[in-house]
């Protein structure tokens, strides 16, 4: 098991600019050239950074994915991972602290990595957090498998924003008391495993309609709006005793008496509000400090990581500017406001290399608890699952825009009913129209081509507008294997039945299916409102 020097004694021995290295915790990208996986070995030996964040790759990252900036599929990707942390450790005077934003798994950012469902599938559970303990309980393991100590999760963002363009999905859904319950629950599960977590992203990102990756989001609420809202998770899961607390970027002026300051770098918020206030002590780690909400603001080289530090965060991610950013806080910068930093940071590393794993056992095995969670997620919306029997008895044909290939969902119906399937992959519109002229029930499986609202989930005005005329002409049953916010795109009001079904796992499809044949009933409940 590693160690680090007990804090009293690396106080007292680490120069003051090794203290402010240990502040800083710049992004590692798995699928890096050896040039430049070169520079960050330089970068870690040189600055005596405390730690590196894990993302895929450049061209993944938030701010360069929205470019649309091509991405190389890896299926190495875990096996690079650990060698290279392996080999920044190696570099390191100070053990690294290696964190990952993993909130279903490591495969948010790794390919053939286990994957558990999003956050608002989660939300749909009820009376039943065990599941969502064991996703954090078997995320944590995985991370210890590759060599991680902190996963910047559970997200504790109430989503009561529809258009919202980077939470969504990854909110446990829009009531504050189902985010707080799942949220711990899933903190729990980390803490399990003796992984370390971070809620995210302070004071609640929810109720906006601006991606803070490309832009500021202002939050125009009352302080006791957001108290009784927006702050209740937060509040609660800090009495709890919370590894760490993520800053978001996005203006508040309600907390930080300034209408143009991201949050990220208020001191009223994290100083004044966060700490006094709420009475938070442990670590504060700012959000990506890449992300254009703060970025393009300051060109001046180290200026916006010093202002990060001098609002009150004691981990610097992302930073970009880690020489110049080291430089200007420790020209400006009080050395007991330095020190009450580093011990945080100093602390939370102690904890983190308690129980690493010397030898990899292996990663989870995701499908039995996806199962599971299918089954107590499964939504009805509307309908009668008994209208299902007679539909069935009476004929129907399955309509959908994902590919037959390897579908589940109507290949367990097919072994049960024959009916005649069609893919939008490999029949055309007019084809389509001309072989549901003259029929009767409809079987929709709606897959969103992608999670994040933009461009219409990823369907075009052509399949929305056949769903909405065969919804809005024929007899149909709908089951949606997606964000269910994608929904309101369709005239889903209009259709017999609705099946909210949540992800398009193999095991969600199966669960859709038995649940279409009668073999289950629907337990979960829609974590969101929609139109």
């Amino acid at each position: 098991m590693s160690k680090i020097l007990p804090y009293l004694q690396a106080s007292a021995t680490l120069p003051l600019i090794e203290k402010i290295g240990q502040l800083f915790m710049p992004a590692a990208f798995i699928n890096d050239a050896e040039e430049e996986i070169k520079a960050m070995e330089a970068l870690i030996s040189e600055n005596h950074i405390g730690g590196l964040c894990f993302f895929h790759s450049r061209q993944s990252a938030a701010t360069n994915f929205e470019g649309k900036k091509k991405i190389v599929y890896n299926e190495q990707s875990f096996e690079t991972l650990r060698y290279l942390i392996e080999r920044y450790q190696k570099k390191s005077k100070h053990r690294l602290l290696i964190a990952i934003d993993a909130e279903w798994g490591l495969a948010m950012r790794i390919e053939n990595t286990p994957q558990y469902p999003y956050a608002l599938t989660l939300g749909a559970i009820q009376d039943n957090t065990d599941l969502v303990f064991q996703v954090g309980k078997q995320i944590a393991h995985d991370c210890k498998q590759a060599g991680i100590h902190y996963n910047l999760a559970p997200v504790l963002d109430i989503n009561n924003n529809p258009k919202n363009p980077v939470i969504g999905y990854r909110s446990f859904g829009e009531d504050k008391i189902n985010v707080t319950e799942k949220s711990l629950a899933y903190l729990k599960g980390l803490h399990s495993e003796n992984i370390l977590s971070s809620i995210k992203h302070f004071p609640g990102h929810g109720d906006t309609a601006i991606d803070s990756h490309l832009g500021l989001p202002i939050i125009e609420k009352s302080k006791e709006e957001l108290l009784d809202n927006e702050l209740y998770p937060f509040k609660e899961l800090i009495k709890e005793g919370v590894d760490s607390v993520m800053v978001g970027h996005l203006c508040v002026p309600a907390l930080s008496n300034d209408k143009q300051i991201s949050s990220s770098i208020s001191k009223d918020m994290i100083k004044g509000f966060l700490r006094a206030e709420l009475g938070f002590e442990g670590v504060v780690i700012s959000d990506a400090l890449n992300m254009h909400a703060v970025s393009k603001n300051y060109p001046i080289k180290g200026e916006l990581e010093w202002l990060a530090f001098d609002a009150g965060n004691d981990i610097l991610c992302f930073a970009e500017e880690v020489g110049a950013g080291i430089e200007m806080i420790s020209k400006k910068a009080d050395k007991d406001q330095i020190e009450e930093a580093f011990k945080r940071v100093w602390t939370l590393k102690g904890k983190a290399f308690i129980n690493e794993v010397d030898k990899p056992i292996g990663l989870s095995d995701p499908d039995p608890l996806n199962e599971e969670i299918a089954k107590a997620s499964i939504t009805l919306i509307q309908g009668n699952e008994e209208d299902h029997t007679t539909f069935r008895k009476n004929g129907f044909i399955g309509i959908t825009n994902a590919m037959m290939t390897g579908n589940p969902f109507f290949r367990m119906i097919a072994e049960n009913h024959s009916f005649r399937a069609y893919s939008f992959y490999d029949t055309s519109f007019t084809r389509l129209r001309e072989l549901v002229e003259k029929e009767e029930n409809i079987l929709l499986a709606i897959v969103p081509p992608q999670a994040k609202p933009t461009h219409n989930f990823g369907f075009s005005d052509e399949e929305i507008d056949f769903f909405n005329a065969l919804i809005n002409t024929k007899n149909t049953v709908l089951y949606h294997f997606g964000n269910p916010y994608a929904l309101a795109l369709f005239d889903y009001h209009k259709a017999k039945s609705v099946v909210m079904a949540y992800q398009n796992f193999d095991a969600f499809q199966k669960v859709a299916a038995n649940h279409f044949l009668g073999n289950l009933t629907a337990l979960g409940k829609l974590p969101i409102h929609l139109k």
